[in-house]
Formats: C-alpha cells, sequence, structure tokens
C-alpha cells in the first residue's frame, strides 16, 4: 500500500523541461492551433454554416468527422508523443451512446483528458462541454468551440438559465450520438477553495469533503430535464492525477502528469430521481462517493477494476495525424502563395466566425 502522499502538488514536476521538450511542446502547439484554424476556415465553415441551412443532423455529423480528427490529435500528443500513462477503470461503458457526463475538476486540463476515453468510444466528435464563456474568446479555439455546440456560461444561473436551457433544447435528436459534459463544481479545485467550500458545508448540514468542492446542482438538473427522455444513461467519470496535477503547458511539453487515472460508474436513469430537490441530493451524494473514491485513489496509487479500455492504436493515430497535416498544409500553400481570392475568403470566413461566435449565432435550416 502507498502512502497518502500520492495526493497532487503543484510542487516538482515530474519531467525536466528540457530544451527538447521545449522545443518539442511549441511545435506541437503550432500545429495543434495551425491544424484547427485551416480545417475550420476551409472545411468547418461549409460543414458547420453552410450544410446547416439544409439539414442540421447531416451538419452535426459531417462537423462531428471534421474535428473528430482534430480532437484525436490531443490523445496523440498526450500518450503517445508525451508519453503519459492514461489508465481507465471501473464499468466498461458501450461506444456511441448519448450521455451526459459528470466529472471532477481537478485542474484546467481535466476536460482535454475525457477526449482519450470519447476517442476511444467513436464518440471524439460529438462531445460537448458547459464551459465558462470566457474561453470563448480564445483565437481560433473559441471558434471552434462554437462551430461544435459548445454551451458558454457565466456561471451565474439567473443569467445562463435561459440561454443553456434554449442550447439543451437542440440537443434531442436520437439519431446524433452526444456526450454532454459538465463539471458541478463549477471551478476548478484548490485548497483554498475547498476550505470555503466546507465551511459552507459544515454551517448548512451538507457533507464535508477534501478532494472535491460542493456541486452546483441547477446545470445539472436542467441537463437531465431537458434531456433525460433522449438519454441512456449518465457517465460518473472521476479523474485522478499522478504524481502532479498538470496545467495546459505542463501537458504541451510533456512534463506533468505522470499518469492520469480515469474512473467510469455508468449510471442507468432509472436510478437518478426526477425531482429537483431529490436530483440536488443525489449528486451530491455521488460526490461525496466521488470524494472517498479519490481518498482511496490517493492512498493505494490506483482506482478499482482497472484496465477496462484498450490503448491507443499508433497506427490510426499516425494515419489520422498524416491525413490532417496534408490538408493544413495544402491550404496553407493555397492561402499564402496561391491566388488572392484565397485570402479574401480567409479573410470572410474569419470575420463570420469571429462575429458569429460573440454573438452566439448559428443559421437554422430552411426547411423542416
Amino acid at each position: 500500500m502507498e502512502s497518502s502522499s500520492l495526493k497532487p502538488k503543484e510542487g516538482g514536476k515530474h519531467r525536466p523541461l528540457t530544451p527538447l521538450r521545449l522545443i518539442r511542446g511549441v511545435f506541437c502547439l503550432i500545429v495543434l492551433v495551425l491544424t484547427a484554424f485551416i480545417l475550420l476556415v476551409y472545411f468547418g465553415f461549409w460543414t458547420a454554416i453552410a450544410l446547416r441551412f439544409l439539414n442540421v443532423h447531416h451538419s452535426r455529423k459531417a462537423t462531428a468527422l471534421l474535428f473528430g480528427s482534430w480532437i484525436a490529435l490531443w490523445p496523440f500528443l498526450f500518450e503517445k508523443i508525451n508519453k503519459t500513462k492514461v489508465v481507465f477503470s471501473g464499468d466498461r461503458v458501450p461506444d456511441k451512446e448519448r450521455v451526459l457526463l459528470i466529472a471532477n475538476h481537478r485542474t484546467e486540463v481535466d476536460w482535454m483528458y475525457l477526449w482519450d476515453l470519447a476517442l476511444r468510444k467513436g464518440c471524439e466528435g460529438y462531445i460537448k462541454y458547459i464551459l465558462k464563456s470566457s474561453l470563448m474568446k480564445l483565437p481560433v479555439f473559441g471558434w471552434v468551440f462554437h462551430v461544435m455546440e459548445f454551451i458558454p456560461v457565466e456561471r451565474k444561473w439567473e443569467a445562463d438559465e435561459l440561454k443553456m436551457r434554449q442550447m439543451l433544447s437542440k440537443f434531442r435528436d436520437p439519431r446524433d450520438p452526444l456526450w454532454l459534459a459538465v463539471f458541478p463544481e463549477g471551478t476548478d479545485f484548490t485548497e483554498q477553495k475547498c476550505a470555503r467550500s466546507q465551511k459552507y458545508a459544515s454551517e448548512n448540514g451538507l457533507p464535508v469533503m477534501k478532494n472535491v468542492l460542493l456541486p452546483k446542482t441547477k446545470g445539472f438538473y436542467a441537463c437531465l430535464e431537458n434531456l433525460r427522455d433522449s438519454l441512456d444513461a449518465v457517465y460518473d467519470i472521476t479523474i485522478g492525477y499522478r504524481h502532479n496535477c498538470p496545467s495546459f503547458l505542463d501537458n504541451a511539453f510533456g512534463i506533468d502528469p505522470s499518469e492520469v487515472h480515469i474512473h467510469v460508474r455508468r449510471i442507468s436513469l432509472n436510478d437518478i430521481p426526477t425531482s429537483e430537490h431529490q436530483i440536488s441530493s443525489w449528486l451530491m451524494n455521488t460526490f461525496s462517493l466521488k470524494d472517498q473514491i479519490l481518498s482511496d485513489f490517493y492512498t493505494r496509487g490506483h482506482f478499482p477494476n482497472e484496465g477496462t479500455e484498450t490503448g491507443l492504436s499508433t497506427v490510426k493515430c499516425v494515419v489520422n495525424f498524416v491525413l490532417v497535416m496534408i490538408l493544413t498544409a495544402t491550404c496553407t500553400f493555397l492561402t499564402l502563395f496561391s491566388s488572392v481570392w484565397f485570402k479574401i475568403y480567409v479573410t470572410l470566413v474569419c470575420a463570420y466566425m469571429a462575429s458569429a461566435t460573440y454573438f452566439n449565432i448559428r443559421p437554422s435550416p430552411v426547411t423542416v
């Protein structure tokens, strides 16, 4: 049995930041930004905008195929290039279900590691997040989040409720695979936030937890209320890191973490109550269990029932990478060295995507 010192800290890094890792990390980030930009401008505009005028279902399918190839680059970076060990445990879940995911929020990159599971289940292009609205302002990445229909929130229910319910109402088509990821804590975990959460819990008769924050229940209830009839299950995801909590740049440069452990519980919707009060209690109990699971993880160094998913195929990852790079290189060459009309086209698409993302504009189909 390993000691409780396994709980991740923000201290020394697992691997040193060598010049090679720095150069490789910068190169990978440039590739990820450039590929996102080219795929969005030359292909994503037509799948997510133009095709949507004709048929939302086919638009989503084409957009998922396109940006699924881009999302697949991230697990390739994490697992194959940076050699981060990703260990899955708990329930082995079926492919391509329509699910609501709830996860703990240990650090700023938890959501990226959900891509590793989605890729194994063929849903990498269909995963959507409820995320803070400031992330939609990121150049290029914010535009990608918009065409993939991520739900931006201000984390104030009075401001978010109407917009959130409007977007959720558009996700009910059972023909569209859906992985909607929610982080009910509302923010990433820190010791200071945990102390405030514990104080509030003790003053209000709620569970006092040490590895997670008290979950906010209104957003989760709204998701269930709007989507329950079209969902197959809820996935309760618990993420633990060894030996340090990574930042975004730690991930990019491959210096942390050494291991990511992802525990999955597949929960039938029949096991989840329907009233708002009962769902709030259910979510609180779920996070209390998650807190205990994390305590055991920090003691033992692993979650129970490991080995539920196989490793990524290196061949498939490399083939996907090569295809994306060929498309990116071709379109980059056309933009820089071909007709001026390519530059005009890129400029116009960028102007549209910037305004559409800022004002949250999506076209409606012209025919029903």
